[in-house]
């Protein structure tokens, strides 16, 4: 296939483009600066432009585009930098897509776990309605804004997206450093559900939408729901240091402000339609997370 990806740069994006290769898959990768290789497309998504000629023939679209939600303190303006990412980036590119003649056959784009928000113990399937608060009003415009290559008839998917463990950043970024040192521990009451799912996994289920016929909203986590004690307590037994310095809620608040509240908030993410469609998960437990992230730092 000829895919199209967005987000190409960034940690997901890069292993999904090595891992589309490694596939015998062509990529295109949509830029926002001058184009410099043969496989990159020139775009500008807050203006709402892409080279449409460049993008004929893409089988497929993976949408990866977004400020960071962790990268900076949520003042309104950089609230409105991670809505206003997505949602352009979405658009503009779901709109270029439903100009295509012929059209792709799908467009798996980006939507995270913050579309349900805190929910405590409940489990929650794609079938879940969603939650309050700014990630989720953040999801939701986000998957609406796929709506031109919908309407156009290509398969849309939503990637409901968990916490990706990485030794190389992601949900760990700031978490590993202090478990290296023996300085990791719960955040806050350590209690609250944290749906995360292996970088390796995350790729790997990203292709799977590619390629099997699910559209809608796909959660992307690991079968076996953990608390956010028990994940910090296996990394630090993979890394063979004590996990028992906890980072108190008010802590996080200081540090983190608004975006701590969704540091805290506990949902209990199921991955109910990838294991339907016969999805295979390499890492489901916490143990198995922990040994392959620290297998390769």
């Amino acid at each position: 296939m000829r895919i199209a990806v967005t987000g190409s740069s960034g940690l997901i994006g890069t292993a999904l483009v090595t891992a589309l290769h490694a596939g015998g898959h062509d990529v295109v990768r949509l830029v926002r600066r001058p184009a410099r290789q043969p496989d990159e497309v020139t775009w500008d998504p807050e203006a709402g432009t892409v080279d449409v000629d460049a993008l004929a023939g893409v089988d497929g679209a993976v949408n990866l585009a977004g400020a960071g939600v962790g990268d900076h303190r949520w003042t309104d303006a950089y609230k409105q930098t991670v809505l206003g990412s997505r949602v352009n980036s979405t658009r503009t590119l779901a709109t270029a897509l439903a100009a295509l003649d012929p059209l792709p056959r799908v467009l798996v784009s980006g939507s995270a776990v913050g579309y349900y928000g805190d929910r405590g113990d409940e489990p929650l399937t794609e079938a879940s309605g969603p939650g309050t608060g700014f990630l989720t009003e953040v999801c939701q415009a986000w998957e609406a804004a796929t709506a031109p290559a919908a309407d156009a008839g290509i398969r849309v998917a939503y990637a409901r997206t968990g916490l990706v463990l990485s030794p190389d950043g992601g949900a760990l970024a700031r978490l590993l450093p202090l478990a290296r040192l023996g300085l990791a521990g719960p955040l806050g009451g350590g209690r609250q559900w944290w749906p995360w799912i292996t970088l390796d996994d995350e790729v790997r289920a990203l292709v799977f939408l590619l390629e099997k016929d699910l559209e809608g909203p796909v959660n992307l986590s690991a079968p076996q729901p953990t608390r956010n004690a028990d994940l910090t307590r296996a990394l630090g037994s993979a890394l063979h240091r004590p996990t028992v310095l906890p980072a108190p809620a008010f802590a996080l608040r200081l540090v983190l402000g608004e975006f701590a509240s969704d540091v805290l908030s506990s949902q209990r993410m199921l991955p109910a339609r990838l294991l339907d469609a016969g999805f295979g998960f390499r890492h489901q437990t916490p143990a198995q997370a922990a040994a392959w992230v620290t297998g390769h730092i």
